[in-house]
């Protein structure tokens, strides 16, 4: 019995148990497949919310060149406004890379790790919003562009739209991570934070594209 073994060894002994006790294991054939179900199906998903952005950046561009063959007004960035929207983009750039290192994470059983790369990912996530309000802000009080002109109607929408996304997808992290803290994730079981994954790198490229065609071709 343990209790006539010398502490040292005893303490050798538990701390064994402990590791096969608590190691993680593989899943079954059935749970594979439904989770590669599972990534196809946020594929899907994310194939129709590419449809609707590029509608929406399209609206956006016709928009933008009718307002220049009527001679309408139209905005255009300031050096304050790209400087804003530049280190938001970069903000929302290392929030991918939060996402991207957390998975890696996972991949070797650092639980806590991945623990801490989505708690980054959230306030990422949350001071691109606030940098955002912050633009809007500006946009309205400062400029007065409102949804009543042509500019106001085609930006207020397509950036709006994806600050929802992307709002979304700071609550979504919160969740993985809330999953994450029960010690559900493992090397052998970290679908959910994968498709999580692929949400939040699907929502900052679209924001690449956005910030290209918004800002840079203005």
């Amino acid at each position: 019995m343990d209790c006539n073994l010398p502490p040292p060894i005893a303490l050798i002994k538990s701390r064994a148990m402990s590791q096969t006790t608590f190691a993680p294991r593989p899943i079954s054939a059935e749970a594979a497949h439904a989770n590669e179900n599972r990534k196809f199906g946020m594929w899907l998903f994310l194939s129709s919310e590419l449809l609707i952005f590029a509608g929406l950046i399209g609206a956006f561009v016709l928009t933008r060149r009718n307002a220049f063959q009527n001679g309408l007004e139209w905005w255009e960035p300031n050096a304050f406004s790209l400087a804003l929207v530049s280190i938001n983009t970069f903000i929302l750039l290392a929030s991918s890379l939060m996402v991207v290192l957390g998975i890696e994470a996972i991949r070797v059983d650092h639980l806590r790790k991945l623990q801490r790369y989505l708690i980054l990912t959230a306030i990422l996530g949350a001071m691109f919003l606030g940098g955002q309000a912050i633009e809007y802000s500006l946009l309205i009080f400062e400029e007065g562009h409102s949804f009543a002109d042509p500019f106001g109607t085609a930006f207020f929408t397509l950036t709006g739209i994806h600050g929802l996304h992307v709002f979304v997808g700071v609550l979504w992290c919160l969740m993985t991570l809330l999953v994450a803290r029960r010690g559900t994730f493992s090397s052998y079981n970290y679908t959910t934070v994968e498709i999580f994954g692929l949400y939040w790198h699907f929502v900052d490229l679209i924001w690449v594209i956005i910030f290209t065609v918004v800002y840079l071709t203005n």
